[in-house]
């Protein structure tokens, strides 16, 4: 249970990832991924990453500068422009569903207007999932360029969408619903240089 804990990667750039293990019984025709990160970074950086041996940015989130994030399926990926960030924690959520191909993203408990990505596409179920690294191959092909440094916490996926109260629930820390990925009952492998801390502040 990581509640009100962080993942610190300490170094930039870095060779460090955290692995995490989820139980995925089926491929995702929808999803959602949470988390919160902390960070000064002004390069491009990957906070989640989900590849699978067909796709390596299977699902990915990744931010290539300080005022845009990039959310791929499939590796495809449409972009949302944010204000720059005032040097505090950033909650982002993105979402998806495969009918509709409607990309949702939250930054904050606010949602951007949404985009099309990928419709009809299925994500594959057996993935690689890393924190702090971007995967170019299967689980590996990391570029220490696009490595995160900085604090990751609340990492959350879901096999569904969520709804809009459950979008502001998650940036609220509130009760959420079962999640196949959930920071308070992750199962994780550090590799190099993460420390896991409390959290110093809301």
């Amino acid at each position: 249970d990581l509640y009100r804990k962080v993942f610190v990667f300490r170094n930039d750039p870095s060779d460090a990832y955290v692995v995490l293990r989820a139980k995925l019984e089926q491929p995702l025709q929808n999803f959602t991924v949470c988390l919160r990160s902390y960070t000064d970074l002004a390069r491009p950086h990957s906070l989640f990453s989900y590849a699978t041996k067909a796709q390596d940015n299977e699902i990915l989130l990744f931010k290539p500068k300080p005022s845009e994030y990039r959310f791929y399926v499939g590796g495809k990926f449409v972009t949302f422009r944010i204000a720059e960030g005032r040097g505090d924690w950033e909650h982002v959520c993105a979402s998806w569903e495969s009918a509709t191909g409607i990309a949702e993203f939250w930054l904050n408990g606010k949602p951007w207007p949404r985009k099309g990505l990928q419709r009809g596409y299925t994500v594959g179920a057996e993935a690689a999932i890393l924190l702090g690294q971007e995967q170019d191959a299967f689980g590996g092909g990391f570029d220490v360029y696009n490595s995160f440094s900085g604090e990751l916490a609340d990492v959350y996926l879901w096999d569904m969408g969520l709804s809009p109260d459950k979008m502001r629930a998650a940036y609220q820390s509130l009760r959420l619903p079962p999640a196949i990925l959930a920071w308070k009952s992750l199962s994780y492998e550090v590799k190099g240089d993460v420390v896991v801390k409390p959290r110093l502040r809301e």
